[in-house]
């Protein structure tokens, strides 16, 4: 039972953090003193994720790495560093939650990584939910044709994301080819978020598609093993 209530505490967290990050990401929508605050909220949330997870982290160098296990290792500690300078750039420049630590690495730096690293975080935060999809979808049944239906209308989807991905600059974020957000001010708060949510919802697609290839890759290998014996 407490097993199951913590399951419960941790996926009602992946929820929040999952709202909460696409609200960051509407800077233009939440302006500077919300976004300052949900990031404090985020950073909060993160930390206290992170004591959930202290057996998973102790069991790291522990049993053998198949290479699900490789990429969603990669994935989550990746993310974790990716969110961990996000929230220290972006308390070096507060000037409402924090800003008594304003200042802590010259501001140039931190503006930079700040919009860097925050795009990075988005983007492995889908991967990292992503992940997790065909384990949660692997409990419902559902029928064969029903499955491409549904596969064909999630792949139009997240291939409308990928390219407001593109339109919106995101990679040129990430790889530090521009120093400052060109946001668009004149996009109704609605349409914000929803963007957001279809470029998350392409991260999360590719995090689905590479679980299960992982298990394809895995299954032809338990029966390549059984095979030889």
């Amino acid at each position: 039972m407490q097993i199951e209530k913590k399951n419960m505490i941790r996926k009602c967290m992946d929820v929040c953090m999952t709202i909460i990050m696409i609200a960051l990401m509407a800077y233009q929508v939440t302006g500077e003193v919300l976004h300052e605050w949900g990031g404090m909220i985020m950073t909060i949330l993160v930390i206290v994720h992170q004591i959930f997870n202290r057996k998973w982290y102790s069991a790291l160098f522990i049993g053998k790495y198949n290479l699900y296990r490789i990429i969603t290792t990669c994935i989550n500690l990746l993310l974790l560093t990716a969110l961990v300078i996000t929230a220290f750039c972006g308390m070096s420049m507060s000037g409402y939650a924090v800003p008594f630590l304003y200042g802590m690495a010259p501001v140039t730096f931190v503006r930079r990584f700040h919009l860097s690293m925050s795009h990075w975080s988005f983007v492995l935060m889908g991967l990292h939910l992503g992940l997790h999809i065909p384990a949660i979808t692997s409990r419902f049944k559902i029928d064969r044709k029903r499955q491409m239906v549904i596969g064909i209308i999630f792949t139009v989807i997240s291939g409308y994301g990928f390219y407001l991905f593109l339109k919106n600059g995101i990679p040129d974020y990430m790889f530090f080819k521009v120093p400052f957000a060109f946001l668009d001010y004149e996009k109704t708060a609605i349409l914000v978020f929803l963007e957001n949510l279809l470029m998350l919802g392409f991260w999360m697609f590719i995090g689905a598609i590479l679980a299960d290839l992982c298990r394809i890759f895995l299954r032809k290998a338990m029966t390549n093993n059984s095979g030889i014996n």
